[in-house]
C-alpha cells in the first residue's frame, strides 16, 4: 500500500522522508534565551520519532522580541552555543530534517508564560518597552508598544539576518519566518494593528513592505540549497482585518523572493476573533493559497486522524501537514500513523522492537479509522 502522506517532498537541496512535519512549538522554557535540557529532550524526541521535518519553536532575534522572558532565543553566541548542543543530539540519533522558525513578538511582547496566566510583565517583573506597526496595545491592559521607525526597522531586519546567518551555522536545513499569530510582520499586515500613514501603512503593497524587506534580506544570505518558508495567519476571523484573499497576493510577492512554502495558520491579532473551529478547519487556507499562489503549503490546525492527514496531500490540498498539539499528547504519532496507513516510518534501531509487530496493525487501524465526515473536509 502507498501513502502520499509517507511519501518524500524536496524543497531546493532539502528532501524530507515523508510529509509529516512537527510544528514550532513554543515551550517557554529558557534561560535568557538559551535552550535548556528541556529543549533537547522536546525536540530529541520528535527528532527520533519517524517525522520528516521538525521545526524548532520560535527563536527571538532580539530580546524585545520574546513573547516571554523564557522564550528560546537566537541574539547571541551564547544562544547559539545552547541551541548547537541541542543540534548534535538531533543530529547524531535522528532521522528527521532540522528546521527553525524565526521570530519578533512586536506588541504581543512582554508577557507570563501562558500557565502563569499570560498576562502581560507589571512593574516589579521587569517589563521592557514593546514595539510594533503603530502605537496600539493589542488589548485592553496591554502594554502599548512604541510605533518603529526606520532606525528600528533597520535593527529589527539585521536581527533576523544575524540569526539566519546563526542558523546556518547550527547546520539547520531550513527557516520558516513567523509571519502569524498576531506577532510584529502580522501586525504589519493587518490594518486592525497597522494604523500607520506613511509608506508603510494603508494599501496592502504598503502593509507588505516591511515583511517583504526582512525576508529578502534573510534570503539573501540563507544558503540557496536550504529552503526558507513563511508561517502565515491566512485570515484574522475579524471583519475589516487581513483576508483569505490578501494571503494569495502576498505569498505570491514572497514566492518572487525566494519563498519555498507557506504555513497556512489563522488568527491572532485581535482578541475580537471568532474563529470557527474544527478538525483540519485550516486546510482550506492552504487549498487556497496552493492553487491560486502557485506555491507549495503546510497545512496546519486540529489535524489528528492519519487517513485525514492522508487525503489533505493525497486531494492536493497540501503538500505537508504539521501537526502541534496532537503530538504533546502522542509523540510517536507519525510511527501509528504510517502503520494505520499501511506503511512505515523511519525509527532508531534502538525502538525496533517496539515496532517490530508492524504488520499486525489492527489496532492502530482500529484507532485511525476515517470518519464519514472527512470526505467533506
Amino acid at each position: 500500500m502507498s501513502s502520499k502522506l509517507f511519501s518524500p517532498f524536496t524543497m531546493r537541496g532539502m528532501t524530507i522522508d515523508n510529509c509529516t512535519v512537527v510544528s514550532p512549538m513554543c515551550e517557554y522554557s529558557a534561560i535568557d534565551g538559551n535552550a535548556q535540557d528541556w529543549h533537547l529532550m522536546h525536540l530529541g524526541q520528535f527528532a527520533t520519532g519517524g517525522f520528516g521535518l521538525v521545526i524548532a519553536e520560535a527563536a527571538a532575534v532580539e530580546p524585545r522580541g520574546r513573547i516571554s522572558p523564557q522564550d528560546l532565543g537566537l541574539w547571541c553566541d551564547e544562544n547559539e552555543e545552547a541551541l548547537g548542543r541541542v543540534m548534535r543530539f538531533c543530529r547524531e540519533f535522528g532521522q528527521a530534517k532540522m528546521g527553525i522558525q524565526l521570530a519578533h513578538a512586536g506588541r504581543k511582547a512582554s508577557c507570563n508564560r501562558p500557565w502563569e496566566g499570560r498576562h502581560v510583565l507589571q512593574a516589579d517583573q521587569n517589563p521592557w518597552q514593546t514595539i510594533s506597526s503603530a502605537a496600539n496595545p493589542h488589548d485592553v491592559g496591554w502594554h502599548t508598544p512604541k510605533m518603529m521607525d526606520r532606525g528600528d526597522m533597520d535593527a529589527v531586519k539585521a536581527a533576523f539576518v544575524a540569526a539566519t546567518e546563526r542558523s546556518d551555522r547550527l547546520g539547520f536545513d531550513m527557516i520558516e519566518v513567523h509571519s502569524a499569530h498576531g506577532y510584529l510582520f502580522h501586525e504589519f499586515l493587518s490594518p486592525i494593528a497597522n494604523t500607520r500613514n506613511d509608506e508603510y501603512g494603508g494599501p496592502i503593497n504598503n502593509r507588505m513592505r516591511f515583511p517583504l524587506e526582512v525576508f529578502a534580506a534573510m534570503r539573501e544570505v540563507w544558503p540557496e540549497s536550504k529552503p526558507m518558508g513563511l508561517r502565515l495567519s491566512t485570515t484574522d476571523w475579524v471583519d475589516n482585518g487581513w483576508s483569505p484573499e490578501e494571503s494569495v497576493i502576498y505569498a505570491e510577492k514572497l514566492k518572487a523572493l525566494g519563498c519555498d512554502y507557506i504555513c497556512a495558520s489563522s488568527g491572532g491579532v485581535s482578541e475580537q476573533q471568532r474563529i470557527e473551529l474544527g478538525e483540519g478547519y485550516q486546510v482550506k487556507f492552504a487549498e487556497k493559497i496552493r492553487k491560486e499562489a502557485d506555491i507549495p503549503t503546510m497545512a496546519v490546525g486540529m489535524i489528528y486522524d492519519p487517513h485525514h492527514a492522508e487525503s489533505v496531500v493525497a486531494n492536493g490540498q497540501a503538500d505537508m501537514v504539521a501537526l502541534a498539539r496532537g503530538l504533546l499528547f502522542d509523540p510517536h504519532w507519525a510511527v501509528r500513523a504510517a502503520a494505520a496507513l499501511g506503511v512505515e516510518a523511519n525509527s532508531p534501531p534502538q525502538y525496533e522492537r517496539a515496532y517490530g509487530f508492524r504488520f499486525l496493525r489492527d489496532k492502530e487501524r482500529e484507532w485511525a479509522r476515517p470518519r464519514p465526515t472527512e470526505a467533506a473536509e
